[in-house]
């Protein structure tokens, strides 16, 4: 027979009550960037609809600059859970739509695989001229015929990030 102490008790109550802060912070989180997803200027100068795999683009570009800006290492236990939770969060939504198993692990590794070249491209953004942002952008967006309004878009965003603090998102002070 196993006895729960109420030292055990108390320790499984802090570690639960932990995780569900952890995930409303992070689905707050989430659904902020789904939300900027969803802005119609983004879409504006495409030269075709707008579908799924567009709006994934640009929710990882949105994720790849949050990343850049809040990379610190007192961050990185928290971005690796924020990191944890997206894209398990992004592999539900994938799931949703109807992928098989199979598919969805080769979808979830190329969209892995496409965030981490977005981390690496978008590395040294504040150094680069207009048009080597245009083609940093254009290698993740082909749909677009107006890169300017892009850059600008997200110059602004990162200008946002860069003011206020990794906290403030998570406790959804502000949305991005």
């Amino acid at each position: 027979m196993f006895f729960f102490t109420p030292q055990l008790l108390i320790n499984i109550y802090n570690v639960i009550k932990k995780n569900i802060f952890f995930m409303n912070n992070y689905l707050s989180f989430y659904n902020n960037l789904v939300k900027l997803t969803r802005n119609k200027d983004l879409y504006k100068d495409f030269n075709e609809n707008d579908e799924f795999s567009d709006r994934l683009i640009f929710f990882l570009i949105h994720l790849a600059f949050f990343f850049k800006i809040y990379k610190k290492k007192d961050n990185r236990e928290t971005l690796q859970q924020i990191y944890d939770f997206t894209f398990k969060q992004l592999e539900l939504s994938i799931r949703e739509i109807g992928y098989g198993d199979q598919s969805i692990n080769k979808k979830m590794k190329d969209y892995i695989n496409t965030f981490h070249s977005m981390l690496d491209r978008f590395h040294f953004w504040e150094e680069l001229d207009f048009d080597q942002k245009k083609n940093e952008i254009s290698t993740f967006v082909q749909k677009s015929q107006n890169y300017s309004n892009l850059i600008e878009y997200f110059e602004k965003y990162l200008s946002l990030l860069k003011n206020n603090t990794l906290n403030s998102y998570l406790k959804s002070v502000i949305n991005p």
